[in-house]
């Protein structure tokens, strides 16, 4: 029997698959820069700490929703190379959990930013 992993084997392992996404996934990469560029508006406009928890939480789960996909497309590759309905079936899912995650986060950022970017606008115009 295998010996169980110590807890820092299981975080190496962790950010061994976050790094892969990122590495691999253009998405993956996207989903980043957008979340960085997320967080960069919400330092400049002070939202509160609600308004964080939300947008934190957006970012968190548009990116878990992508490592899931990633996950998904992998084991599905590994077992089904050629092309099968199921397979595509499992993949279109995942992709369309990543857009849903994905639609959540672009309404969180409308609702969060709305009246900060409003503001700005009035002042500039």
């Amino acid at each position: 029997m295998k010996p169980p992993h110590s807890w820092r084997s299981t975080f190496r392992y962790a950010l061994e698959g976050i790094k892969y996404a990122l590495r691999t996934q253009i998405n993956m990469r996207v989903h980043a820069v957008i979340s960085l560029g997320v967080i960069a508006a919400g330092i400049v406009f002070r939202i509160s700490r609600m308004e964080w928890l939300f947008i934190l939480a957006a970012c968190a789960f548009v990116m878990a929703a992508e490592l899931f996909n990633t996950a998904v497309e992998a084991v599905v590759d590994l077992v089904s190379p050629e092309a099968h309905p199921l397979a595509k079936a499992a993949k279109d899912t995942a992709a369309g959990a990543v857009l849903l995650a994905a639609v959540f986060a672009v309404i969180t950022g409308v609702v969060v930013f709305y009246e900060p970017l409003l503001a700005l606008l009035g002042h500039l115009l």
